[in-house]
């Protein structure tokens, strides 16, 4: 687990993307850290979604009032827990939204059970994510916002510094 902070404004457990870890996380624990988000990177096992939302799970009860995310799987994994349980705010990262070149296959069946706010980022060059079916399905959400980054693909860590502004405002408007 890797965390940094500076007088904590929010804390948000963020989950890693499918071939990461939780160091991959480092650059938006650090990014988020100087923006006052005490960001704790989560250790999941990949291949295991009900062990990974149980990761979530576990770390929610040690950090009640903390927002969920991640990046693709880490996020996907949250939003599973956000569906089932109350949350503060959920923030996705690249949420893997279908398996590239499989858009009739959406991962979204449960975004309509998901009642916290919730802030999408997503790369519109996304393979994993066609950016016409992101904006249909982010209407399923009760409290959403989306923001997309021309010329990106499926890693936001060319934009991290301008995502971790809108992360930054979007949990303190969220904490309100």
């Amino acid at each position: 687990m890797i965390a940094v902070m500076a007088r904590p404004k929010a804390q948000l457990l963020l989950g890693h993307g499918a071939s990461g870890s939780a160091a991959s996380m480092k650059p938006w624990v650090a990014a988020l850290g100087k923006r006052g988000i005490a960001a704790v990177a989560l250790d999941l096992p990949v291949g295991k979604p009900d062990a990974a939302v149980d990761v979530f799970r576990h770390a929610q009860a040690a950090a009640p009032g903390a927002a969920l995310g991640g990046q693709s799987f880490g996020g996907r994994m949250a939003s599973l827990l956000a569906a089932e349980l109350p949350v503060a705010a959920l923030v996705l990262l690249s949420y893997p939204l279908h398996r590239p070149g499989h858009p009739d296959e959406v991962r979204t069946e449960h975004w309509s059970r998901i009642r916290c706010p919730v802030l999408l980022l997503s790369g519109e060059r996304d393979p994993f994510a066609k950016l016409d079916l992101l904006r249909r399905e982010v209407t399923t959400l009760a409290h959403a916002t989306l923001v997309t980054y021309p010329r990106v693909g499926h890693g936001l860590l060319p934009v991290v510094e301008d995502a971790s502004d809108q992360i930054s405002a979007f949990l303190r408007a969220a904490a309100r």
